[in-house]
């Protein structure tokens, strides 16, 4: 053949990193955590680095 074939359609099955981390996992204290912490506080601030292109990842995305 002459062409890429795909995979069949009914073989695909659409699911979010959400559905797949049970209740009890301790990456969801972890996310909790994060999430209270005042980053300014510890020194962290939102910067600018670029004007064009793709705007730099938020500072809490990376500690998680």
């Amino acid at each position: 053949m002459q062409h890429i074939t795909g995979i069949q359609r009914n073989q695909m099955m659409l699911s979010s990193l959400e559905d797949t981390i049970t209740a009890d996992n301790p990456v969801r204290f972890i996310d909790a955590f994060v999430g209270t912490i005042d980053l300014e506080k510890i020194g962290f601030s939102i910067r600018i680095l670029k004007t064009e292109g793709r705007p730099s990842f938020e500072t809490a995305v990376l500690l998680e």
